[in-house]
């Protein structure tokens, strides 16, 4: 697999700017700013998102690594469930800047908890 290296680096730079998108949104959410409505803040991320998700499969298949033989990439797409539904809660569907805040929270956490899946192939995450 001669792209492995820039596939991966490929893969961890879309999760950063996928963070970092997740952070600003997050925060003018909680803040209520007109800024959630500008037309590259809808977009962007979902882009940003796919390549993410994209890469992640590429690896996945050129690796020949199955989550029903890789614990730790079970955990991690399983994760990935739990960080999709806070950060829907955390920028559109929380009712109130408390809630929105607690759940970007949640999500930061569990975002930290998929880096360290991946980073020590363990489902135990960072505590392996």
């Amino acid at each position: 697999m001669e792209h492995y290296a820039l596939i991966k680096h490929l893969h961890m730079s879309a999760a950063a700017l996928s963070l970092g998108l997740f952070l600003v949104r997050a925060w003018w959410s909680v803040r209520a700013s007109p800024n959630l409505a500008r037309r590259w803040v809808r977009v962007l991320p979902h882009l940003v998102d796919s390549a993410l998700l994209g890469l992640g499969v590429w690896l996945m298949v050129a690796l020949s690594l199955w989550p029903h033989q890789q614990p730790w990439l079970a955990a991690k797409l399983l994760a990935l469930l739990a960080y999709i539904g806070l950060g829907t809660l955390a920028i559109k569907r929380g009712r109130t800047p408390a809630v929105r805040g607690v759940a970007a929270l949640a999500a930061l956490a569990v975002f930290a908890f998929m880096v360290g899946a991946a980073v020590q192939h363990s489902p135990l995450s960072w505590l392996a």
